[in-house]
């Protein structure tokens, strides 16, 4: 009667863990990647996150992110929080409601597994292949694929550093276009869906230099999100407010589910 009862209590927690196993197999995979509008900088003001989130960045089961020890947990704002390190304060960013949306309107895809690998302030040439981030975001993305799952796309939002000085802005394509075709390689996945965000602000001088290239690639399967015109918070330029990080995160969602990816 004994051993019964024991089964009878522990059979549930036995049977939890056991879908959630499943879940995590068969898992899409995102990864998120660029400088601090992807990391997410909104309702951030003087070094202080306001803590709104709202209600299209909410956490959800299916949702998870791999935290900072590289274990998978429930993803929350700051979805970046522990990544982005560098005296830099993290606040709503497009990937909640990026994952929020998906689920929404595909309920099927089942569970959603965020990495988030985006660093403030860093420009292209830190991304570049051997680099320490271009490292980081490799091993992240291999851990998250160790127990099941598939990486389903890159989410990617940088420029504004590279639009300060004109060099660094008229070589920004070829740089964006090498840094693709390299993570793609390595990742081995040479047609992986690459979803990238056009400057919302005029960051520097030359943001309109880095906007064009960014809007000229053609590469197969990447697809260009323009940010244009998305609000950005006056007392923290040129970093998009909270409520333009729902509006992009959902475009990023629509553009992801338009193309069937």
């Amino acid at each position: 009667m004994f051993p019964l009862i024991i089964f009878m209590f522990l059979a549930p927690f036995q049977l939890q863990s056991e879908i959630l196993v499943d879940g995590y197999a068969g898992k899409s995979i995102f990864i998120l990647a660029g400088q601090s509008n992807m990391a997410g900088r909104g309702g951030v003001a003087n070094g202080t996150w306001d803590g709104y989130v709202p209600a299209e960045c909410r956490p959800e089961p299916r949702i998870l992110r791999l935290n900072p020890m590289l274990r998978w947990e429930e993803a929350h704002e700051p979805l970046h929080g522990g990544i982005d390190p560098l005296n830099k304060t993290c606040g709503v960013g497009p990937g909640m409601p990026f994952a929020n949306r998906v689920l929404e309107r595909d309920p099927c895809i089942g569970v959603i597994g965020l990495v988030p690998c985006a660093i403030g302030g860093t420009n292209i040439t830190e991304w570049k292949r051997g680099s320490y981030h271009y490292n980081q975001l490799l091993k992240r993305a291999n851990v998250a694929l160790q127990d099941g799952g598939q990486i389903r796309a890159i989410l990617w939002y940088q420029g504004e550093s590279d639009s300060l000085d004109i060099i660094s802005a008229r070589m920004y394509k070829a740089r964006l276009i090498e840094f693709f075709l390299d993570i793609r390689g390595d990742l081995a996945c040479p047609e992986l869906p690459i979803l990238q965000v056009a400057l919302a602000s005029d960051a520097g001088p030359y943001s309109e230099v880095v906007r064009k290239a960014q809007l000229e690639i053609k590469l197969p399967n990447v697809t260009c999100i323009d940010a244009k015109g998305l609000e950005v918070m006056e007392n923290n330029k040129p970093h998009l407010s909270t409520s333009a990080q729902v509006q992009l995160g959902k475009m990023l969602a629509n553009a992801f589910l338009h193309n069937g990816i």
